[in-house]
Parts: structure tokens; sequence; C-alpha cells
């Protein structure tokens, strides 16, 4: 099963090292993985999100890029506990 969160980011990017650092807490308060992909591997994504990351998306849709929307992504995974299988 895949992880509900997936963070587009950048190896060397200070940024996205900021988000998955602040993001640490949540996703041991929820028991959620994060995938964490390089968009330098994939053109496309290189593309899409470029000037964005790091870019934090849950089930498909964008929860924030730049900073952490802490309360944003808390909600969209408190909604996505209580949603049912």
């Amino acid at each position: 099963m895949a992880a509900p969160l997936t963070l587009y980011g950048r190896a060397w990017c200070h940024l996205c090292d900021d988000m998955r650092a602040a993001l640490e807490p949540l996703l041991a308060e929820f028991g959620v993985q994060v995938d964490i992909v390089d968009i330098d591997a994939d053109p496309q994504l290189e593309a899409r999100y470029n000037d964005w990351v790091p870019v934090l998306v849950c089930d498909g849709v964008e929860l924030c890029h730049y900073h952490l929307d802490a309360a944003g992504v808390r909600a969209a995974l408190m909604a996505r506990s209580a949603a049912p299988l």
C-alpha cells in the first residue's frame, strides 16, 4: 500500500529538508509514512514542480508547498483516518 503522503523535492533543497523535518511529528502522530520523490529524476515532475518544491501531496491533493502547513496536513490526515475503507 502506498504512503498517503508524497513529498516532491530535490536532494539539494534546504526547504525540502526543512519540510521533511517539520513533518516528522505528524508522521509519528498519525502512524503514516511519506514517500520522498526527487523531481530531478523525472523530467515531467521537474517541469511540473520546478519552482514550487517542496510540494506535499496527500492522496493526490496538494496540501502545501515551500513550508509545511501543519494544520492543513493534520486536517487531511484526520479526514483520511475517519474515512471508511
